[in-house]
C-alpha cells in the first residue's frame, strides 16, 4: 500500500479467491490498486506488462517451485527491476520442497497438502543467480516484532535485481499477495 499512496499502479496476486475478494473490498477506494485471482506463475505467464518491482511476502516464493517462477519473474521485470520476497528461515535441515497439510483455501472441507520451498539464504541467492538475476542479498533478518512475522524466529528477506539483458518497458506495478 505505500508504493499505491504514492501513485505506483499495483497489482496483487492471490491464489484464493476469498482473499481476492477480501482484499478488492477492504481497499475498494484505494486508486491504481487491482487484485487478479490467479495462480502466480499462471498470471506472470499471461502478463503483457512488466513491472518495476515484484514483490512476495510469505506467498508465492514460498509456494511455488522456484525452477517455474523465477525465470517467469525475469521475464517479467523491467531493466534493473527489483524482485524481493520474505518467508520464515527454514527448519535445520528441512530444506527444498516440503509437504505442508492444511485447508489452505477458504471454503476447502478436507484438507490440502501443498509442497513449500525452504533454503538457506545462500541456496536462494544461487537459484536467483542461475536465473540471471544480479545484485542478490540474501539474508536471515531479526524478528520485527511486526504481525506479518513470526516473533520466535527471524525471517529471510531476499532482494534480487533483473539482469540488464531483459526488454525495457515504463509501466511501474508491484505484484503482491493481498493483505489477509
Amino acid at each position: 500500500m505505500f508504493l499505491t499512496r504514492r501513485g505506483v499502479p499495483t497489482t496483487g496476486v492471490d491464489l484464493s479467491a476469498a482473499q481476492v475478494d477480501r482484499a478488492s473490498r477492504w481497499w475498494k477506494d484505494t486508486p491504481g490498486l487491482k487484485f487478479v485471482h490467479a495462480e502466480a506463475c499462471d498470471y506472470l505467464t499471461s502478463n503483457t506488462t512488466p513491472f518495476d518491482a515484484v514483490y512476495s511476502v510469505w506467498r508465492a516464493v514460498w509456494f511455488t517451485d522456484p525452477e517455474l517462477l523465477f525465470p517467469l519473474v525475469g521475464q517479467n521485470l523491467t531493466p534493473g527491476g527489483i524482485f524481493a520476497f520474505s518467508q520464515t528461515e527454514p527448519s535445520l535441515g528441512a530444506y527444498g520442497p516440503q509437504p505442508v497439510h492444511g485447508r489452505w483455501l477458504e471454503g476447502r472441507e478436507s484438507e490440502l497438502t501443498v509442497l513449500r520451498w525452504q533454503y538457506t539464504p545462500q541456496a536462494w541467492a544461487d537459484l536467483l543467480k542461475r536465473h540471471g538475476f544480479t545484485d542478490i542479498d540474501a539474508r536471515i533478518l531479526p524478528p520485527t516484532g511486526s504481525r506479518h512475522a513470526p516473533r520466535t524466529r527471524p525471517r529471510t528477506d531476499l532482494t534480487r535485481r533483473s539482469a540488464e539483458t531483459r526488454a525495457s518497458t515504463t509501466h511501474k506495478a508491484d505484484l503482491a499477495s493481498p493483505v489477509r
